[in-house]
Parts: structure tokens; C-alpha cells; sequence
């Protein structure tokens, strides 16, 4: 039974707090890496786990957590996402080391995993089909204030005052979130309310990607690391073959093989994130180590690209209510493979001025895909899907920065070793994020293939 008692600008001022502060909490934290590591005495492979932590987090329960809304009610998941997230928050400027740093960060992005699994099916429920895309350009649009806020905010706290500020000062606006999801926000949206939810193909599922991702980030620094990995590769195999004999699957894979827009607007949305999440983590370490610039001055660089992500996307969403979503995403995934060329021609003595109009490139391209491309996938399935079509876009979003963030991580385990990031270690560095930007260039433009494929249907 669906429940659509909200307003949809009630509910679309609810859902916009939260998707500003997630995000912000994730480029915030980028911008104090470098001081993060200096006070732990962390490795560059360590830093990177910061980052994956918290999508391994969101990796692992997004698909999960969807059917479960779908079953039990979207904001019930909702409102509990937001509370783990808050509770995660208050823990992590009390880290004594950096496992328990990131292990924090792991449930900070389990958190998370609850928040975005149910926040673009709840607007899904409330919006019409032609009103969608404009209401998802503004979601997008805080997503990417808070992307904008994470590196000014950030670098001044670290700056000016302690990295733990980073955390401590987002807490009173989740408190406001959680009170408002509680008291403000009406209705359930339970579209599957009398099917079960498929615990075993969870378990299953959740194990297979843990591993794969685990193994993945473990295979140069550990012998059984390619092994676990090919056995969660196994494990996704036999779960996508289990799920086809169920009557009521955490994942019905029929959506993906017989719905052609569905299908492919989630591989665009993995690739496309894939080859871009890294562009922050390394501009962050580049302009701060090798530049020399304060945490302050780099995030006012970094804001850029957000920047202009937050101006552009509420148009772009707009535009996507009156001609081909597809085509659009398209279009704005072939100027983000450019830009990340164009990255990697970046050396020690590029100016930051050449920067500035990369980023402003890049957020130009993202901002051109990311509404139009949601806009696709939810548009492309029946209501009692929309939990698990919008956590399975955030899935492969998530995915796609892990993908990312493994790779870079990889990178700077084969080229750099144990060493720190430093100026004298600019060199090495140089190469690992020149040969991350070839590699995300190459795979970018594989993405451009995958999201045409789906226009000729759309």
C-alpha cells in the first residue's frame, strides 16, 4: 500500500538537508586527510582507506536496505540511516588511532547506505513523472553545496582551529534532520508491503561484495587477496542466479535484463563515478603537498567543481522533464572524459590558474549528467521497484567511487610503497596521479559507449 500524505515541498526541504551534509562530510574529510595522516603517522595506502571505508559502508547496504524499505516503509529507513549517521559523527573526533578512524568512517557510511537508498524513492513517490527531473536537479544541487561547503569548511577548520572540528560541527544539523524526518515528514511509501524480504540473497549478496572489494584493495599487499576476491566474483555470480528463481528477490534481475534504459543508466552512473570521485582525493594530496598550499587556500580551489555542479544541476534536471534524459547524460559524461584527459597533462609546474578551468570543466560535465541520468533510472521502472531502482543507481555510484578509490589506492601501493605523501616525495606521486588520470580518461570514455546504447530505446 503506498502512503502520499506529504507535501512534495515539505518533503523536498526534509530530504535537501540531508543530502547537503553526507556529501559535505565526505569532501571535508578529503581536504583533512594530509592532517589527518601527519597526526596518526599514517600511510598513503591508510589514507585511502579513509575514503573507501566509508564506501564500503554504502556499498555493502544500499541494495539491502532498499527492498527493505520498500517493505517496511521508506521512512522508517529513512529516519534510522539518519540517527546511525549522527551517532557515527559524534564517535569519530574521539579516534585514538587510525583503525578505529576507519572504522568509524565504515559506519558513518553504513549510515549513509539508509539515508540514500530511501531519499530519491521517497521524492520518486511524491513527484509526478513530469515534475521529477527539476526535484532531482535540486536534490543534486545540495548534494553538491555540501560537496562546495566540505573543502572551504573543511580547510578552515583545519587551518584555524583542529580536523575534529570537521566533524563536530555538522552534528547540531543532523540532530535538526533526524527531528524533522520524526515529526515533519508524512507518510510510509510501502509499495511491497506483503512480500518478504530475501534474507539469504542479502547474505549472500553482502558477503560476495565484501570480498571483492576487500580482496581488491588487498591484492598487492597480501597473497590471499586475489583469491577472495575471485570467490566474492563467484559469489555475485551464483547471487544473480539465486535471485532469478525468487518470487519476491532483494534484487529482481529481470530489471536489468529486460529493460534496456534501466540496465545501462546504472552501468553509466558506475562507470561515470569511476573515473571522477578520484579527481578530488588527488587534487587535495597535489595542491597541498605539491603546490604547497594551506588546507585553506585548497579548498577554496576544490570548491569549484561543486560549485558549479550546485549552480547548473536544478537546470539541467529541468531540461530533462522535456527532452531525452538519455541524450542528455550522454552529453555530459563525454565532456567529463574529456576533461579527465586534460588532467592528465598536469605536472609539478602547472599553474593553478589551468586547474580552475578543469574543475570548472569537470563540474560542468557532471552537472550535465548526474540529474538526467537519475531521471532515466526512476523513470524507467513501476513504483513498488523505486526503493531498490534507487538504491541500485546509488549502488553503482558508490561502487564506482570505490572502484576509484581502489585503483588509487593500488596505484600508490605498487609506485609509492609505505611512503608518506610529501614534497619529497612529489616524483613518485606525480606518476601514480598522471597514470590515475590516463586510466580514468580511457574507462570514461568506455562509459560514452555504454550511456548511447541506451538512447535508441529510451
Amino acid at each position: 500500500m503506498s502512503e502520499k500524505k506529504s507535501d512534495p515541498k515539505t518533503t523536498l526541504f526534509i530530504v535537501s538537508i540531508v543530502q547537503f551534509f553526507t556529501p559535505y562530510m565526505m569532501s571535508a574529510v578529503g581536504i583533512a586527510l594530509p592532517s589527518i595522516g601527519r597526526e596518526f603517522n599514517a600511510s598513503a595506502f591508510e589514507l585511502g582507506l579513509v575514503e573507501t571505508a566509508y564506501i564500503l559502508g554504502l556499498s555493502l547496504f544500499l541494495v539491502p536496505v532498499g527492498r527493505m524499505a520498500d517493505i517496511k516503509g521508506r521512512k522508517k529507513v529513512y529516519t534510522l540511516g539518519i540517527f546511525l549517521f549522527t551517532v557515527a559523527t559524534c564517535v569519530i573526533p574521539f579516534s585514538a588511532s587510525m583503525k578505529f578512524f576507519i572504522t568509524a568512517r565504515f559506519f558513518q557510511g553504513a549510515g549513509a547506505a539508509l539515508i540514500v537508498s530511501t531519499s530519491i524513492a521517497i521524492l520518486t513517490s511524491v513527484f509526478p513523472p513530469n515534475k521529477r527531473g527539476r526535484a532531482m536537479g535540486m536534490i543534486v544541487a545540495c548534494v553538491y553545496s555540501g560537496l562546495s561547503a566540505g573543502p572551504v569548511l573543511g580547510g578552515l577548520f583545519v587551518t584555524y582551529v583542529d580536523w575534529r572540528l570537521v566533524f563536530i560541527a555538522v552534528i547540531p544539523f543532523q540532530i535538526i534532520a533526524l527531528y524533522l524526518s520524526i515529526f515533519k515528514l508524512k507518510g510510509e511509501w510501502v509499495e511491497a508491503e506483503n512480500e518478504k524480504f530475501d534474507w539469504a540473497g542479502s547474505f549472500i549478496y553482502m558477503c560476495s561484495l565484501f570480498a571483492m572489494i576487500y580482496g581488491a584493495a588487498r591484492i598487492e599487499t597480501e597473497v590471499w587477496g586475489l583469491y577472495l576476491f575471485i570467490s566474492g566474483l563467484c559469489g555475485m555470480i551464483m547471487f544473480g542466479i539465486f535471485e532469478s528463481f525468487l518470487k519476491s528477490p532483494v534484487l529482481d534481475v529481470s530489471l536489468l535484463k529486460n529493460n534496456r534504459v534501466f540496465a545501462l543508466s546504472n552501468l553509466a552512473t558506475m562507470i561515470n563515478y569511476a573515473s571522477s570521485f578520484g579527481v578530488t582525493f588527488l587534487f587535495s594530496l597535489y595542491l597541498q603537498e605539491v603546490k604547497g598550499l594551506s588546507p585553506r587556500d585548497a579548498g577554496f580551489v576544490l570548491i569549484i567543481q561543486p560549485l558549479v555542479q550546485a549552480v547548473l544541476s536544478p537546470y539541467t534536471g529541468k531540461l530533462s522533464d522535456r527532452f531525452s534524459s538519455s541524450k542528455i547524460a550522454t552529453i555530459g559524461m563525454s565532456v567529463c572524459a574529456f576533461a579527465l584527459f586534460l588532467c592528465s597533462f598536469i605536472n609539478e609546474t602547472t599553474p593553478v590558474t589551468s586547474i580552475y578551468a578543469v574543475l570548472v570543466l569537470m563540474g560542468t560535465g557532471f552537472s550535465i549528467f548526474s540529474s538526467p541520468n537519475m531521471n532515466a533510472v526512476m523513470s524507467s521502472v513501476e513504483s513498488k521497484y523505486y526503493g531498490v531502482a534507487s538504491s541500485l543507481v546509488a549502488t553503482m555510484r558508490t561502487f564506482g567511487m570505490l572502484v576509484s578509490m581502489t585503483l588509487i589506492t593500488f596505484l600508490f601501493s605498487v609506485l609509492m610503497k609505505t611512503s608518506e605523501v610529501s614534497y619529497e616525495t612529489r616524483g613518485i606521486f606525480l606518476l601514480s596521479m598522471k597514470t590515475s588520470f590516463i586510466l580514468f580518461s580511457v574507462l570514461s570514455v568506455f562509459g560514452v559507449f555504454c550511456s548511447l546504447g541506451r538512447i535508441r530505446k529510451n
